[in-house]
């Protein structure tokens, strides 16, 4: 009885043990089996942003650096000699072809014209004296009572008498002229410039200091200068049919302020000469102006269409890589959802994006996002690419906005740092 009593403590300890020893099993079997069952399943695919290719007919533009010029500039400057009376417009107004703008002192020019005009009465009564006589003679000649050779010697003196009358005419036109001069009007039409002449002053006919100065500024001309290997380059796509320049006539303009001319120019002629200081070709476009927005010597920037491309796609720069020979080359996803490489062809670009003219098919998912973390042969998921527009500044918002995004950013920052 007393080893029973003593056993079965010892039975019970015993079977305590064994039950820790196998929940103890279990768990380390349990531990080993999630162990091999995660073993087993794969790494999930990454997701890419893709776009698909479509063919079409790209307008390839090329902007260059000019400057506005004056459609006409006239240079005022007297075609008589007189003292300035009157200066007849406002300064910096506009003028229209034919207005009065200074009037000068014309009694010289008018005593011109009365001396012209004597003169041209006396020749005239001569001439009258002359050709009475001369009929006279003609009478006298048919009965022989004068000789031959006196009618001759008078039928000179008449026609030279009417060369005289002829050219005292001529002089009371010149005079009327010079006359006509003593009022100075506008050759054409435009804004007028500061006058460097005051009442009082004299003036000289031919004179290198112009009195004033009027622009022609509607329309306009704005000159721009192309590097002789760019032109170049543009005829030999031309020459090979890559470039349709069937339209390229068009001219849009940027400002100084960086905002587009709202009117549209046309291109009006290129230079048939580089110049060889520059290497470079000049080109004029017109552009209209009726707000004369546009003044003479104004920097711009030239956005011309210079051809059109046939068959070629618009990819966005961040899709196209360098490969080490130089080649530019993109990551295609096929139908099977493997990425390929392909070497492309480049032809400018158009804002973003890069003109291909090689390498793309129609309907082909060029790889934009993720890039960076993908390479050839690798199985992807795609979804379709969207542009990331940049968020508004944090001066737009209200203070509290920008104290509340400056708080929420210091977690943030502590989580980065305790994670490094």
């Amino acid at each position: 009885m007393r080893s029973a009593k003593f056993l079965a403590p010892a039975l019970s300890i015993c079977a305590l043990a064994l039950s820790l020893t196998l929940v103890g099993c279990g768990k380390n079997e349990s531990s080993q089996n999630n162990a091999a069952g995660g073993g087993n399943q794969q790494a999930p695919k990454p997701e890419v942003g893709v776009i698909t290719a479509q063919a079409q007919g790209i307008a390839q533009s090329i902007v260059l650096s000019g400057r506005t010029t004056a459609y006409q500039v006239a240079e005022i400057r007297p075609q008589t000699s007189g003292i300035v009376l009157r200066r007849l417009f406002t300064e910096g107004s506009y003028v229209r072809e034919g207005q009065a703008l200074y009037e000068l002192d014309s009694r010289s020019n008018n005593a011109t014209v009365e001396n012209a005009k004597a003169s041209l009465m006396q020749q005239k009564a001569n001439l009258l004296a002359l050709e009475t006589k001369l009929r006279r003679y003609q009478q006298l000649l048919a009965s022989n009572a004068i000789a031959k050779q006196d009618f001759d010697d008078l039928t000179g003196q008449v026609n030279v008498a009417k060369a005289q009358v002829a050219a005292s005419q001529a002089q009371v036109s010149n005079s009327e002229i010079d006359l006509g001069y003593s009022t100075i009007r506008a050759p054409i039409s435009g804004q007028s410039s500061q006058s460097n002449v005051t009442v009082g002053a004299l003036v000289t006919a031919g004179q290198t200091n112009a009195m004033t100065t009027i622009r022609q500024l509607d329309p306009i001309y704005v000159d721009i200068n192309q590097s002789s290997s760019d032109l170049l380059r543009l005829r030999q796509s031309l020459s090979q049919g890559t470039i349709d320049r069937s339209n390229n006539t068009k001219v849009r303009l940027k400002l100084e302020d960086g905002t587009y001319y709202q009117n549209e120019g046309n291109l009006a002629f290129s230079d048939a000469s580089v110049n060889e200081q520059t290497g470079t070709v000049t080109l004029r476009a017109v552009f209209p102006n009726p707000k004369h927005l546009l003044l003479p010597g104004m920097y711009s920037q030239a956005e011309i269409v210079q051809g059109v491309v046939p068959n070629a796609f618009l990819i966005p720069q961040m899709a196209v890589s360098r490969l080490p020979s130089g080649q530019a080359a993109a990551l295609v996803v096929n139908q099977k959802g493997v990425i390929e490489s392909r070497i492309v062809e480049t032809n400018g670009t158009q804002g973003q994006n890069w003109i291909i003219t090689k390498g793309l098919t129609n309907g082909d998912r060029v790889i934009v996002d993720g890039v960076a973390k993908v390479k050839e042969g690798m199985e992807v998921n795609t979804k379709p690419y969207q542009s990331h527009t940049p968020a508004p500044a944090a001066a737009n918002k209200p203070n509290d906005a920008a104290k509340t995004s400056s708080t929420a950013s210091e977690p943030s920052t502590q989580q980065q740092k305790s994670t490094v």
